[in-house]
């Protein structure tokens, strides 16, 4: 992380878009209770603390940014709201115990950036990608990994950002 802020630094001086798309996931066909703590480590370790860590690393570079921009790439399963639901139809994704309540502390931690942040110019929001065919999830989401990503640029380069929101795949915003 230091060696690419580094390398940021000395090429462009700035970092103007910092996009957070880090995600695995370790529950497949497993009950939250038969779910290894060293797996759900492995998962907070990428999806949350590894996200912290790039994002500080590159914090110095973005605040020299104009209009800088800390996007996380983020899930509706990790939303209170869906994992309230009773009567979602993705409720058979509610069992994800690493996936989802990573995604639920990234959402936290992309507030709390937000709000850090808040008297500069960066804006700092979250956003969901839709359900994308990928190795993640067997390939049966309904998106491919290139259409997510043209969503997620979409919605990074936004001229009328706001920050401390997440934004939904469909448009407009998630509940947190």
């Amino acid at each position: 992380m230091e060696a690419a802020a580094a390398h940021v630094e000395h090429e462009f001086g700035r970092l103007d878009l910092l996009i957070n798309n880090a995600a695995i996931s370790r529950d497949q066909e497993r009950t939250p209770s038969r779910l290894p703590v060293a797996d759900l480590r492995a998962v907070y370790e990428t999806n949350v603390i590894g996200v912290v860590a790039v994002t500080n690393a590159m914090l110095p570079l973005l605040r020299r940014s104009e209009a800088g921009r800390v996007v996380n790439v983020s899930s509706g399963l990790g939303t209170f709201a869906f994992l309230a639901d009773q009567e979602s139809e993705w409720r058979q994704y509610a069992t994800l115990l690493g996936y989802n309540s990573s995604k639920a502390a990234l959402n936290a931690v992309t507030l709390i950036y937000a709000e850090e942040l808040r008297d500069t110019p960066i804006k700092v929001y979250a956003v969901a990608p839709g359900f994308c065919a990928t190795d993640l999830n067997g390939f049966i989401g309904t998106l491919t990994a290139g259409e997510g990503g043209e969503h997620v640029a979409r919605q990074a380069t936004l001229p009328d950002a706001r920050t401390g929101v997440f934004l939904s795949e469909q448009g407009g915003t998630n509940p947190w």
